[in-house]
């Protein structure tokens, strides 16, 4: 995987196997940190390697390594129901970071998965959560529960996300950015939290209204 940018060189924790460099790159404290091969190259062959701003500098690294799902530990996990966008994912990634939230899930198919543009968005954040993907959310919902976990869903018709109780192990699905949760994820929830809209938009980006919940309940 390739992933791109100055502030993902300095906060990665991975191995990198080779860095890409542009000739005239100024951060030498930067390259002194990289233990792998530096290749200079062009800013057209740096422009083809990755679809983004990649500050003169990327880095080819190991694949994600997703965990496994029996080695959840804690009382507060979020469930990412088919996110596509990977600017969402990143986003979330770094506000479940900023809330104290270790444990995202997502599903294998018809969703985001971790590439360059999720690992910039997340500002380094991505080595500090665990990501979990899974075959079917419903039966990995079943799974939480009998392991005592109560299912927050988000949808625009619910309580008020400010009178659920967050009390206890819980899991808060975030749905897909324009159709929600899916029907069987919905009906498998035990709450829906909802956050009231004052003005004229109808919903949220799915990264900030991850925000709002998350902070909600750590509260």
């Amino acid at each position: 995987m390739r992933v791109y940018g100055k502030n993902v060189a300095k906060e990665i924790n991975r191995k990198i196997k080779k860095a890409y460099v542009i000739h005239n790159f100024k951060d030498k404290d930067l390259l002194k940190k990289i233990n792998a091969p530096i290749i200079y190259v062009d800013k057209n062959r740096l422009d083809k390697m990755v679809d983004g701003v990649h500050q003169g500098i990327v880095l080819e690294i190991e694949d994600y390594e997703y965990k496994d799902i029996n080695e959840i530990n804690t009382d507060l996990v979020v469930i990412l129901d088919h996110l596509e966008d990977p600017h969402n994912l990143g986003a979330i990634i770094r506000t479940c970071e900023a809330a104290g939230v270790k444990d995202i899930i997502l599903p294998k198919d018809r969703s985001v998965q971790v590439n360059s543009t999720v690992m910039k968005t997340s500002a380094g954040c991505l080595d500090k959560v665990n990501l979990y993907q899974v075959t079917n959310l419903v039966q990995t919902i079943t799974y939480l529960k009998k392991q005592g976990f109560w299912i927050i869903g988000t949808d625009m018709e619910g309580l008020d996300y400010k009178d659920v109780d967050y009390e206890g192990k819980i899991a808060i699905i975030i749905g897909n950015e324009g159709n929600g949760m899916s029907r069987l994820v919905k009906e498998s929830c035990d709450f829906i939290a909802s956050i009231p809209m004052k003005g004229t938009v109808n919903s949220l980006n799915a990264s900030v209204a991850a925000g709002i919940i998350l902070f909600e309940a750590r509260r």
